[in-house]
């Protein structure tokens, strides 16, 4: 099973046409070449790819392991809602 930084890693390099020696947890998406609107693809994508919905609210992520470390969260909480828990959004 592929972890998430592999698979937004395969995202970024089918999508964005990034450096795959680039693509580590602390690179800016900035330096990548992905603004704010390039952000948003990328989450939409990444909505897709995980079959997560990503909340309203605005979240600021600078680097891969923001980005990372934002959709673990979300799945949790997708898993947690899945149990019965509640979902509320990612900090």
């Amino acid at each position: 099973m592929s972890t998430t930084h592999d698979r937004l890693c395969a995202i970024l390099l089918k999508d964005f046409k990034v450096d795959a020696a680039a693509l580590t947890p602390e690179v800016a998406l900035e330096s990548l070449g992905i603004d704010s609107l390039g952000t948003v693809e990328l989450l939409w994508n990444v909505e897709e790819v995980f079959r997560i919905k990503l909340p309203a609210e605005p979240v600021r992520l600078l680097t891969l392991g923001d980005v990372v470390r934002y959709i673990d969260s979300l799945l949790a909480l997708q898993d947690d809602g899945a149990a019965g828990g509640t979902l509320a959004p990612a900090a």
